[in-house]
């Protein structure tokens, strides 16, 4: 084996100490390819819904044919969100379809959901803009959560159905 010189022996005894002084060598030296002073990052802005964003969106789900149609005036209760929208799809493919069909008119309004939840399982999809919520239910799953006797305080919205 022999003599080890000072390098050598750095390697036997740290691996990643040699490593890290031609790391930073290498970053030392390293041009800069951005500016040292950025502008700053404008931040997406949202609009506030419009008082007819909940009709949007239950207009929007009577098109694709959800049933039991519910809309839930939270503003007394609550400060998460004003409108509760709560409907039921007969299976998987109608809720995705109602959910589509829901952020696709949204979206031609200029408004994106904050989220989406459940899209892909589709027993229960929740389509949040900020202060309306849109809970699409399969038949089955509205009866278990029962999210009407849960928010039974909540003031029913009447509105007139759209007819088929």
């Amino acid at each position: 084996m022999g003599h080890q010189g000072p390098e050598e022996h750095a390697n036997a005894v740290a691996p990643g100490l040699r490593f890290a002084r031609v790391t930073r060598k290498k970053a030392a030296t390293k041009k800069r390819t951005t500016p040292a002073v950025r502008a700053p990052r404008k931040k997406p802005t949202q609009k506030p819904p419009s008082p007819e964003t909940w009709l949007e969106c239950v207009r929007a789900a009577e098109a694709k044919k959800a049933s039991a149609v519910k809309v839930l005036d939270l503003r007394p209760l609550t400060s998460f969100a004003d409108y509760f929208i709560i409907c039921s799809g007969s299976n998987q493919r109608q809720n995705q379809a109602i959910c589509d069909e829901v952020t696709r008119l949204m979206k031609l309004r200029g408004e994106l959901p904050v989220s989406v939840e459940g899209y892909d399982n589709a027993e229960w999809i929740l389509v949040d803009y900020g202060d309306v919520v849109v809970h699409i239910f399969s038949e089955k799953s509205r009866l278990y959560y029962d999210l009407d006797r849960l928010w039974r305080d909540a003031t029913p919205v009447e509105y007139i159905a759209q007819s088929a």
